[in-house]
């Protein structure tokens, strides 16, 4: 079951149709920060089974996952803090059915759901933050002090962070548009998003993780909960509206419990309670924190094909040729390729665009091994040597 998860991961990643919030696809801090802490786990698993080739193959996904975070979800033309330049994104636009996407993080156009008539939807995806990159923190992938995540702290505290008479909060994103109108009416397809109790929960977990005391952001999320002790999903996070019983720092009419945001006070009291962050994970930390290493893969699928990388070739364990299944039926296509790679020629038959890839030093071809990880012994991986 875990190695079929971890295919499902390498068959469809590394975008994602819809991110955190449910409502864009591309590339997400917080989902790559998933499939890389997803994928190392997997990893431990088949090691501890005696499946030594599976998990470094998976670790080496991994590893082209977490080389590609900054490319793929921080700008480094970032505009809405004087001074800081680069910082992390909400999501870098990607249509997961385009085979070759712009991966460049300072371009694209973001469409925001739930917007008032007449309104913008789209602004430069580089404008347009959350907090979700410290997921990349939770779990291992960075460290607390990283100077990409303390920038990209700095610019969320200016732009997203609202300080209630009970503690600090975090809207969503910037011109979020999910949450009470302005003027206190109800959510009607569109709003304005206020602040999310839970986001002071996931910033009180980097707090520990850094050092710092929890003890406050367990008070705040505390007091932003009903009289009967329900979290709610939003605070009103503007002036009080007697008139529409809109009280600073109180709830709103969004949903009340919002099962996540107790989930997230739960573990940060186990946190808070342990001194360390309940979900890091000791694999991923040992992995990453300690010094990223190269990657050795770059990964070519028909929905993700990577751009030429340089000189070289590509390569597989023996000698002489290495052929491997390129079934596209497992991906819901109905031909097959075949992949023949040796030591010192490559080529690929039956798909010229990653024949293309190959001589131009693409450093792996990955089409449908991931979906055959929970059936099969995994052959590869092909590595370019140059």
């Amino acid at each position: 079951m875990v190695l079929k998860a971890a295919g499902y991961l390498l068959a469809h990643g590394p975008a994602t149709a819809q991110e955190r919030w449910e409502e864009n696809s591309g590339h997400s801090p917080s989902t790559l920060a998933v499939q890389i802490a997803a994928l190392v786990c997997a990893a431990s698993f088949a090691r501890e089974r005696g499946q030594s080739a599976t998990a470094r193959y998976l670790e080496e996904a991994a590893d082209f996952l977490e080389a590609h975070l900054e490319p793929w979800t921080v700008t480094t033309e970032g505009t809405l803090v004087p001074g800081i330049r680069r910082h992390f994104i909400r999501i870098h636009p990607v249509d997961v059915n385009d085979p070759e996407p712009d991966e460049d993080a300072n371009h694209g156009l973001l469409e925001l759901r739930n917007q008032p008539p007449g309104a913008p939807a789209a602004y430069p995806a580089r404008e347009i933050v959350d907090a979700g990159f410290l997921e990349l923190v939770r779990y291992g992938v960075r460290r607390p002090g990283d100077p990409v995540i303390e920038d990209s702290l700095r610019v969320v505290d200016a732009v997203l962070k609202v300080d209630t008479p009970v503690g600090p909060c975090w809207r969503r994103y910037n011109h979020d548009g999910y949450g009470q109108r302005p003027d206190g009416g109800p959510y009607q397809g569109w709003g304005k998003g206020h602040a999310w109790p839970l986001l002071t929960g996931e910033r009180g977990h980097y707090e520990l993780a850094a050092g710092q005391d929890a003890r406050p952001y367990l008070r705040a999320m505390a007091g932003f909960a009903s009289s009967l002790g329900l979290l709610p999903e939003q605070v009103w996070a503007e002036q009080d509206r007697p008139d529409k019983h809109m009280v600073f720092g109180r709830a709103t009419g969004g949903a009340m419990p919002l099962v996540w945001a107790h989930a997230e006070y739960l573990k940060l009291v186990r946190s808070a309670a342990d001194g360390r962050v309940f979900d890091l994970i000791p694999e991923v930390a040992d992995r990453y924190r300690s010094g990223r290493k190269a990657p050795a893969l770059e990964i070519w699928k028909f929905h993700r094909r990577a751009p030429p990388a340089g000189r070289g070739e590509i390569a597989g364990p023996g000698v002489g040729p290495v052929p491997a299944a390129l079934d596209r039926q497992r991906l819901g296509a109905s031909r097959r390729y075949r992949l023949h790679a040796h030591r010192h020629r490559s080529g690929i038959r039956g798909h010229p665009r990653a024949a293309r890839a190959a001589r131009a030093g693409a450093v792996h071809v990955l089409l449908d091994q991931g979906g055959k990880l929970g059936r099969t012994r995994l052959r590869g991986p092909y590595r370019a040597r140059g």
